[in-house]
C-alpha cells in the first residue's frame, strides 16, 4: 500500500514538472497566443487603413499585432514580438517610412512590412504572421 501512494505522488509530481515546463511556440518562438479579432475597416479608429500601404496597431497576440494594407483586398497581421532572443520579450514598431518594423530597443533588427521578412539585424526569422480575411469592410484576423 506505501509503495503505491509513494508511486501515484511521483508520478504527479513528475506530470506537473512536465506540464509546467511545457510553453506552446510557434515556428518563429514566438509563444503561442489564441487571436481571434474582428475590425471594420471604415471605423475612423482603423482611418489608416483604408489606403494601400498604411498601418494601425492593436491589442492582441504576444506584444501586439500591426495590420497593414497590402491591396486593396490584402491584408497582412504580424505579431510585434521580435523573434531575435525571443525571450528578451522586444516589441517591433514602424520606422518612419512605413516601410518596415524595427526594434530599436534590443537588436535593432529590421522587418519588411509587406512580408515580414528580417531584412538587417541579428534576427533570422521573419515576424509571426496572422490570417487575415476581408469581405469589403469588416477584417477578420486569426490563427
Amino acid at each position: 500500500m506505501q509503495l503505491n501512494r509513494s508511486f501515484i505522488f511521483l508520478l504527479a509530481a513528475l506530470l506537473v514538472t512536465v506540464f509546467a515546463s511545457c510553453e506552446r511556440r510557434s515556428g518563429s518562438g514566438i509563444p503561442f497566443v489564441p487571436v481571434n479579432y474582428q475590425l471594420t475597416v471604415s471605423n475612423p479608429e482603423f482611418a489608416d487603413l483604408l489606403a494601400i500601404g498604411g498601418w494601425v496597431y492593436i491589442g492582441g497576440g504576444s506584444r501586439g499585432i500591426i495590420v497593414y494594407r497590402f491591396s486593396p483586398d490584402e491584408f497582412r497581421a504580424y505579431d510585434r514580438h521580435c523573434t531575435f532572443l525571443v525571450e528578451d520579450d522586444c516589441r517591433v514598431s514602424m520606422d518612419n517610412t512605413d516601410i518596415f518594423a524595427v526594434d530599436n530597443t534590443c537588436c535593432s533588427s529590421k522587418f519588411l512590412i509587406v512580408d515580414g521578412a528580417p531584412t538587417e539585424g541579428p534576427a533570422a526569422i521573419g515576424l509571426q504572421q496572422y490570417n487575415t480575411s476581408f469581405n469589403g469592410n469588416i477584417l477578420q484576423i486569426f490563427n
